[in-house]
């Protein structure tokens, strides 16, 4: 059985670990790896809001005082008066494929349902992340389709799959 995980605010103290996840190619993974980029990205995000603002945010996974890794969301505008949260996920390798991104994407579903008034969260990976793909639609995301060449990695364009999650689609709303 997986240990239950949760979901806590950042502290100035999980700022490496989240670099690590993005900046280490032994840590980010073979999906999350997209070569070195802003080292202060975190700490600036940090400083100004504590990774909790308006626009976006970012939860740390954690499984009692183990750090798993880290959720993030943001604000991406659908249409003139419409918008969704498009979210992603990074776990350090030796918590992946425990179960613990599935608890995490549940989680964050809810805490964003909860606390905002957004109808419909994304999330995206690539074809070849089928891990990630088995999470989310664990957590109960829809497949929506394939994006082709969408995103750019380790020197070639990558297919992407979008899901998503709609507030309807929880057994226990109201729509």
């Amino acid at each position: 059985m997986t240990e239950r995980v949760e979901l806590r605010p950042v502290t100035e103290d999980d700022l490496p670990v989240m670099d690590s996840l993005l900046q280490d190619p032994a840590v980010s993974g073979e999906f999350a790896w997209f070569g070195w980029h802003d080292p202060l990205r975190f700490r600036r995000a940090w400083e100004e809001d504590r990774l909790l603002g308006e626009q976006r945010g970012g939860l740390m996974v954690v499984a009692g005082s183990d750090r798993l890794g880290f959720v993030n969301w943001r604000r991406r505008q659908t249409t003139p008066a419409g918008w969704c949260w498009e979210m992603g996920i990074a776990i350090l390798p030796g918590a992946r494929g425990r179960g613990y991104g599935t608890q995490a994407h549940r989680l964050l579903v809810s805490y964003l349902f909860a606390h905002t008034t957004v109808h419909r969260i994304e999330a995206a990976t690539e074809t070849g992340n089928v891990a990630e793909q088995k999470a989310l639609a664990s957590a109960g995301f829809t497949r929506e389709g394939v994006s082709r060449g969408i995103g750019w990695r380790d020197g070639a364009w990558r297919d992407g799959v979008i899901y998503s999650i709609l507030r309807s689609d929880l057994p226990d709303s109201a729509g």
